[in-house]
């Protein structure tokens, strides 16, 4: 039924390749997936980072009024 042998003929050699190869393949379909579509809340992230700076000082208030009133009206388009 098979082609002579052990695995069909290309032996254990050939059939880790494959599964590396197949592996490797879904893989990078994946990652390319991930990355064309991320999860995730890009402007709650925003404003994480707006606290942050607000908490350690590098903006002040009025900056800080100004960067969310535009995340807000960002996110209501």
């Amino acid at each position: 039924m098979f082609a002579g042998g052990y695995c069909g003929g290309m032996g254990i050699g050939g059939w880790l390749l494959m599964i590396g190869f197949w592996a490797v393949l879904v893989g990078l379909v994946v990652w390319a997936i991930t990355r064309l579509f991320p999860s995730g809340d890009r402007r709650a992230d925003a404003e994480q980072v707006l606290d942050r700076r607000l908490a350690t000082g590098d903006i002040d208030q009025q900056t800080y009024r100004q960067a969310r009133d535009e995340l807000v009206h960002a996110g209501r388009h």
